[in-house]
């Protein structure tokens, strides 16, 4: 077995890769990375791929492991092995897992952005040693990854931890707002950062982002801006008593950029989720992200551990 285990995070815009030793897993011997460049198609990200692995073969003067872990936007196909739901559309349908392995000669073992977030926070971060953990993303999209005893659960079709596509009732009078994906009433439609955004800007006349609405509703002077904090926080408490009342998390982390506004950490909400549990009773932990964007590539790395 290697010493050394390589982890991969393919995001939008950029592809990052850190070689870490098993025994010091937080100080990557190499980290380095290469943009995405998504929009000149499949087979260019392959090559950047490709690109980034030789590049940290050069840096470190050492052989790929045998085994390379990934985190991927959107998820693989456990049936088909074609990758799907990736907001990266020319990914979609593609055989990813096989083409790397053919192309590098080794084992890929890949997961969702969310769960490697989830598994590398509930390893290093302040959700560790909790037997049950839910890493939640809350940012552009809503996702979220399952951790069991330190292990990822990825489910029979590769969706599990994917809350922000269940749906939840609106309130009388309103229209039911629609994700990206074209879905009403999502998790996602409700609580994502621009659907956020929307909110305000349909109560107020005017659109502002996001950590400035935040910042309003805290100083309270902006009654649109207390009023769709107000709907981030109560849309939450429905929402993340749907994923208690089926996997009861001992720990919840909260990543992505609506996860860093702080009403979220508060005495209200936590009474909010008691309010919407069954037996009014909610003791399980909400932490903050503690490894920031190192999250995605630590995790990635730790699914090629074994």
């Amino acid at each position: 077995m290697s010493s050394h285990i390589l982890g991969i995070d393919l995001g939008g815009t950029k592809i990052e890769g850190a070689l870490l030793h098993r025994d010091n897993i937080q100080t990557p011997l190499c980290r380095t990375r290469v943009p995405t460049e998504g929009t000149r198609g499949y087979k260019h990200i392959l090559h950047q791929v490709v690109t980034l692995c030789r590049s940290i073969e050069d840096q470190t003067g050492q052989p790929l492991p045998r085994k390379i872990g990934m985190g991927t936007p959107g998820i693989t196909t456990p049936r088909t092995g074609l990758l799907k739901n990736s907001n990266t559309q020319c990914l979609n349908g593609m055989p990813l897992k096989q083409d790397l392995e053919d192309l590098l000669g080794v084992e890929f073992v890949m997961a969702n952005d969310a769960n490697c977030f989830a598994l590398a926070e509930a390893t290093y971060g302040d959700a560790k040693n909790f037997e049950t953990v839910f890493g939640v993303i809350l940012g552009t999209g809503v996702g979220g990854g399952l951790v069991v005893n330190g292990r990822v659960l990825n489910g029979c079709h590769g969706v599990a931890g994917e809350w922000g596509q269940l749906t939840m009732p609106g309130d009388p009078g309103e229209a039911t707002p629609v994700s990206p994906h074209g879905a009403a009433g999502t998790i996602e439609a409700y609580i994502a950062g621009p659907a956020l955004e929307a909110y305000y800007a349909g109560r107020a006349g005017t659109r502002v982002s996001l950590r400035e609405v935040a910042e309003r509703a805290a100083a309270g002077t902006d009654e649109h801006a207390v009023a769709t904090i107000d709907r981030l926080t109560s849309r939450f408490a429905r929402a993340i008593s749907l994923i208690i009342h089926v996997f009861d998390p001992h720990a919840i982390v909260l990543g992505g950029g609506v996860g860093n506004i702080d009403a979220l950490y508060t005495a209200e909400t936590r009474e909010k989720i008691a309010q919407c549990v069954f037996g009014g009773e909610f003791t399980a932990e909400i932490v903050r992200p503690k490894l920031g964007d190192s999250a995605g590539v630590f995790g990635a790395a730790m699914l090629a551990a074994d």
